[in-house]
């Protein structure tokens, strides 16, 4: 399966390329049916519909408000809201993919293999699962949040760390005849005002905002701010490097 590159760059840029790397990585597939798992805002389903014109594409995410934005841009994608904790698809598919759509789900022990249970014969799970808590931001995260007035508070909202290669390839190995595992770090060249902030928001600071409110998460997020400025600093010419780490598996079961 060959990819156009010029088809990645409806994505933003922190998005872009695990998406390729994880698109191009798939081994050869005709699939009947493709499943976006936390499609989001549907631009990576659009573009799944783009390369597969005659196959059956469908999208899924918890969020109405994503949804909602998802289907303003006309394509030939179906959506559904549910909860991917308990939903499952209720036909084989032949490839089920999630581009961060997982990654807050909880019980991956058990979710993973029941999504290669759902898979049609010789079908695909293919998942890029995002590592920001390898990353400094995340440490400097739990250093802002251990420091100040609201470390009681905050004490269990922070996501714990995540499971490693070894128990996805231990949950997976027995229903599937192949599994690949690997880690990436790609380095973004970002402009704004603390671009790396503004990425951390719509996911590792979430469980904060939820907590914090007013002057109070103002607050911590100067200091978290603070923090991040003098770990990532700002290029003379004004932009910033910003680190992303992804695990990617790719599952296949038998055919």
């Amino acid at each position: 399966m060959s990819w156009d590159r010029s088809t990645f760059s409806a994505l933003d840029a922190l998005s872009r390329r695990p998406v390729r790397d994880l698109l191009e990585s798939l081994p050869p597939i005709t699939p009947a049916s493709v499943v976006d798992l936390g499609c989001g805002s549907g631009s990576v389903t659009r573009l799944l519909a783009a390369q597969w014109p005659e196959v059956d594409v469908m999208g899924v995410d918890p969020s109405p408000a994503l949804l909602q934005w998802a289907q303003s841009v006309p394509s030939r994608v179906r959506y559904e809201q549910a909860d991917l904790s308990v939903w499952r698809p209720s036909w084989p598919v032949d490839l089920l993919l999630s581009f961060g759509g997982l990654q807050a789900v909880p019980h991956h022990e058990r979710l993973f293999p029941e999504f290669l249970q759902c898979l049609a014969p010789g079908g695909l799970l293919a998942v890029a699962l995002p590592r920001p808590e390898a990353l400094m931001a995340h440490r400097l995260l739990l250093d802002t949040a251990a420091d100040g007035p609201w470390a009681e508070r905050l004490a269990d909202a922070l996501r714990p760390p995540p499971h490693g290669a070894q128990e996805y390839y231990n949950w997976l190995s027995p229903l599937a005849v192949s599994v690949e595992l690997w880690e990436t770090e790609h380095h973004h060249v970002l402009s704004g005002d603390t671009p790396i902030l503004q990425w951390l928001r719509s996911d590792a600071l979430a469980p904060v905002m939820e907590r914090l409110a007013g002057v109070e998460l103002d607050r911590f997020l100067a200091d978290y701010r603070a923090r991040l400025e003098a770990a990532y600093p700002e290029h003379p010419f004004g932009n910033t490097l910003v680190p992303t780490r992804h695990l990617f598996i790719v599952a296949r079961v038998a055919g």
